[in-house]
């Protein structure tokens, strides 16, 4: 199971509602979605959990993958930060800048950038972007050497707790929402279908729990990725979502988004929405 800095697995294990599966689970974490799609194409990991724009830009890239079930969240949890006392007061001020992006091309962040700019009158081209990961891009944010970022989740969140202004967050341009992928290879295959079919159900009960239950699930958090418990208090409170079976509304943004960065020339290829989900999988109770 393909995991970003543990959120699935810490609302799982705070709920216990892997505890008694009949099969084994192994978890693989990664700091963002760009090189969780990589494990996944290579065969190493069965599933993905991202938001929208990565799991499209996979599936532009040629990933053969499937949405197989989604989830809706506030999309402050995505933004362009400043550090502390930055004259750039405004996107309009990015122009000439160098803005860094989370973790590559097509990711949430990157799609937060091209509508931020775009909102604010300036082309792709008025900055100067470039891609890093998270870790390596909050060590030189910190340090003073990033003019301005754009990231997400707990690695925002740390930032701002250190002082970090934010300059525009996802409200009003990115979606919110989250995806579950699967491999088609581990589709095609009957027992690991079975064992994610309830997989998937048993991580539904989990959101509920953790949005019920938001201390012992910060508890958890913390335990599980030791970050301090500011961040994990922030990330949990933006962190809301319930997973969803994949319908047409979802299908409808994903199609939106998936042909904004078509249309900027940012994703090779054009991707059918309707083409990538597997409605079949996933039956909330």
């Amino acid at each position: 199971l393909g995991d970003q800095v543990k959120l699935l697995r810490t609302k799982a294990e705070a709920a216990g509602v892997l505890d008694d599966v009949p099969y084994k689970i192994q978890w693989a974490s990664f700091q963002g979605a760009a090189p969780l799609f990589e494990a996944v194409v290579s065969g190493d990991v069965d599933t993905a959990m991202a938001a929208d724009t990565p799991a499209l830009a996979a599936a532009a890239g040629g990933a053969r993958v499937k949405v197989v079930a989604a989830s809706v969240s506030s999309p402050t949890g995505v933004a362009i930060l400043v550090p502390p006392g930055s004259p750039i007061t405004t996107v309009a001020d990015l122009k000439g800048r160098n803005v860094i992006v989370s973790s590559a091309r097509g990711s949430v962040a990157h799609y937060l950038l091209f509508g931020a700019l775009r909102e604010a009158g300036l082309k792709p081209d008025d900055v100067t972007t470039g891609f890093l990961l998270p870790s390596d891009a909050a060590v030189a944010f910190s340090s003073g050497k990033i003019e301005a970022w754009a990231t997400f989740g707990t690695y925002q969140a740390n930032a701002e707790i250190h002082g970090a202004r934010v300059l525009r967050d996802g409200v009003g341009i990115n979606s919110g929402i989250g995806v579950i992928a699967a491999s088609d290879a581990a589709l095609a295959d009957p027992g690991k279908r079975a064992a994610l079919a309830d997989v998937l159900r048993r991580l539904a009960l989990s959101n509920t729990w953790a949005n019920a239950h938001p201390k012992e699930y910060a508890q958890v958090f913390q335990r599980l990725t030791g970050l301090p418990a500011d961040v994990v208090r922030l990330v949990v409170e933006r962190d809301r979502p319930q997973l969803r079976a994949v319908d047409r509304q979802i299908v409808t943004q994903l199609q939106q988004v998936a042909d904004t960065f078509f249309e900027a020339k940012l994703f090779p290829r054009r991707v059918d929405a309707s083409l990538l989900v597997d409605t079949t999988l996933f039956r909330p109770v």
